[in-house]
């Protein structure tokens, strides 16, 4: 093509080195080359060229022009030249360390189409190298909006796996505006109480002469530490943290954090009143996303706290639900719920009621199975039948707890999943039904027999 020609012609252009009137002295030291180009291709390819060759900061002698760049190596400037010269540009046999060096020094040269080439090439071929080094990327590009798609991407991944930031070793050496940054994120993976564990590790690795024991500092120490994690207090959800972990965590902290902050966390966790919460955001987002078409993460949450059957802890799910069943997909009948679900352990089942807003269903800590072709009954405390009169309204949710008679579950081929002695919630041949209420309270599950347009069972996993 015309093209390709003219581009191989320009290459042979710089390779002949013929009729050049600049001079570029590259690298430092022992490692100085010296690079000659011709200005009216450098003009065209490079705005920085462009603008240096039309002002009077150019150095010329003998009739050519003199550059020194003793920041960019002679190898990685020989790429961008040949880049400006032919359009020709090959990053497979250079290391992300490299491509990240070449990239500043694009930058320098102001040559956005090599930016964007560069940045898309590290995106989608340098994973691993954006995993292992999140902040020597992005301390380097942080400051320049240019390297946004960059600069975006490592975010991004930071904040899904927030472990190749956090467990670093080189954590501790992050800009403060870039930590900054960080704590600002709503999508960042990670409970909030070890995102203070985190600040405060950053905190005390500022300053190794003070004590990692707050009860060890004295005044001085008191005001410095205050001092560096004052910027950073406000972006603390601690609204978002257990009353327990306030108390063992935060509270020894106290005194490099305010009294009026302290004494509202305080009140807050005391009265568990959301009215007295001033501070609305939500929690971050859970790294546990849910594969289903009933319900959704805030559900789980919700799930997450009964089972855990302690103080609520807003945010804390310290599960996975893993979808092993779902009767529009893998068949409507009893054979299929237990040879998906039998001998899986802790278990939670969503059902959604046919014609209805209406979400039910129950938890159990004990493998379904059974022997032959007999039912067996269960008993546990720990097992639970719910139900969302409106799965939108999660204040609709009501909860009751096995009374740890013998019948809290029944497991039995003819049958899908069953919840206590009178079948308090049960299902035969895609017949869902709630008979009498022994083994729970009732709850608010339909009486009698009743329709799903669905309903799915998940393997609950402590994480």
């Amino acid at each position: 093509m015309p093209s390709d020609y003219l581009a191989d012609d320009y290459e042979k252009l710089l390779e002949i080195n013929e009729d050049c009137n600049v001079i570029i002295y590259v690298g430092e030291n022992e490692n100085v080359k010296e690079i000659h180009a011709h200005s009216c291709i450098l003009r065209v390819r490079s705005q920085y060229f462009c603008e240096a060759l039309s002002k009077d900061w150019s150095e010329k002698k003998d009739g050519k022009y003199i550059f020194r760049k003793p920041n960019i190596s002679p190898q990685l400037f020989e790429i961008i030249l040949r880049f400006i010269y032919c359009g020709k540009i090959d990053l497979e046999n250079l290391h992300g360390h490299n491509i990240l060096k070449l990239l500043i020094a694009v930058n320098e040269l102001k040559i956005p189409t090599l930016i964007n080439n560069i940045q898309e090439y590290l995106i989608e071929h340098q994973d691993r190298f954006l995993q292992q080094n999140p902040i020597e990327i992005l301390e380097k590009i942080y400051q320049h909006e240019s390297f946004s798609d960059l600069f975006n991407c490592s975010f991004k991944k930071i904040c899904e796996e927030p472990e190749i930031l956090f467990n670093s070793d080189k954590f501790v050496s992050l800009k403060p505006p870039l930590l900054e940054l960080v704590l600002k994120r709503d999508d960042l993976l990670l409970d909030e109480i070890i995102i203070w564990n985190n600040l405060i590790k950053w905190c005390l690795a500022q300053h190794p002469n003070i004590s990692q024991d707050p009860t060890q500092w004295n005044n001085e120490e008191i005001t410095i530490m205050e001092r560096t994690i004052h910027k950073f207090i406000s972006l603390i959800r601690f609204n978002h943290i257990s009353s327990e972990s306030f108390a063992t965590k935060i509270y020894p902290f106290k005194d490099i954090m305010s009294k009026e902050l302290i004494n509202n966390i305080i009140i807050f966790h005391m009265t568990r009143d959301k009215r007295l919460n001033e501070d609305k955001r939500p929690p971050r987002q859970s790294k546990h996303k849910i594969n289903s078409i009933i319900i959704n993460h805030n559900h789980i949450e919700i799930f997450a706290n009964w089972i855990y059957r302690k103080e609520k802890v807003p945010g804390y799910i310290p599960y996975k639900f893993n979808l092993l069943y779902r009767a529009s997909r893998d068949g409507n009948t009893n054979a299929a719920f237990h040879n998906n679900c039998d001998n899986k352990g802790d278990t939670l089942v969503v059902v959604k009621i046919k014609n209805s807003d209406q979400i039910v269903g129950g938890y159990s800590p004990l493998n379904w199975d059974f022997n032959d072709t007999e039912g067996v009954h269960k008993s546990t405390y720990d097992s639970f039948i719910f139900s969302f009169t409106n799965k939108d309204d999660l204040q609709s949710a009501k909860l009751g707890y096995s009374i740890g008679d013998a019948y809290s579950i029944y497991c039995c081929p003819h049958n899908g999943p069953v919840f206590g002695g009178g079948s308090d919630l049960g299902v035969h041949n895609d017949i869902w039904y709630n008979h009498a209420n022994r083994s729970y309270p009732n709850i608010g599950i339909p009486d009698g027999e009743f329709k799903a347009d669905d309903y799915e069972v998940f393997q609950v996993v402590k994480t």
